[in-house]
């Protein structure tokens, strides 16, 4: 293993929502994504390269990973600029990911929060002779989610 240049540890990602308050509350929903309060709201001229903008949200602990685990920060920005759709063959960040006991199930409750399925539920057995069946769902802002269930 390589040396790395850096000490350092996985503490979170970020998710620019249009309506950050409603996304947060589905991640906490379906997927038991837990608030960090207090919620942010930061107005500084440096947040982004267009200059002055308010930002707004909170940090969700991502499941399964006790109260030290990575969040979502889920933020909106005031102005927002438009975004081009979401797709897992996009190049940069694709999708988030989730481990869950029913792919199919999953599927389902998302599509019924407010989600949408993007493919079909598929099965893959590795070289190693596990198998993994996942699908690509969408959260009610289009951001990719990958539903996986390890056998």
């Amino acid at each position: 293993m390589l040396m790395p240049l850096l000490h350092a540890r996985y503490a979170h990602t970020n998710l620019t929502a249009e309506d950050w308050e409603a996304l947060a509350a589905f991640y906490e929903r379906v997927f038991g994504c837990e608030p960090v309060l207090p919620q942010r709201d930061y107005h500084d001229q440096a947040l982004t390269s267009e200059g002055n903008a308010r930002q707004r949200g909170i940090h969700m602990r991502l499941p399964g990973h006790g109260p030290e685990g990575p969040t979502l920060e889920i933020f909106g920005y005031d102005p927002l600029s438009n975004r081009a759709r979401t797709a897992p063959n996009r190049p940069g960040f694709g999708h988030i990911a989730f481990e869950v006991d029913d792919v199919a199930a999953a599927r389902a409750v998302v599509v019924a929060e407010g989600g949408s399925a993007l493919g079909e539920v598929a099965s893959h057995t590795t070289a190693l002779g596990r198998t993994v069946t996942w699908a690509y769902v969408a959260d009610p802002e289009c951001n990719v989610i990958e539903l996986q269930q390890w056998g």
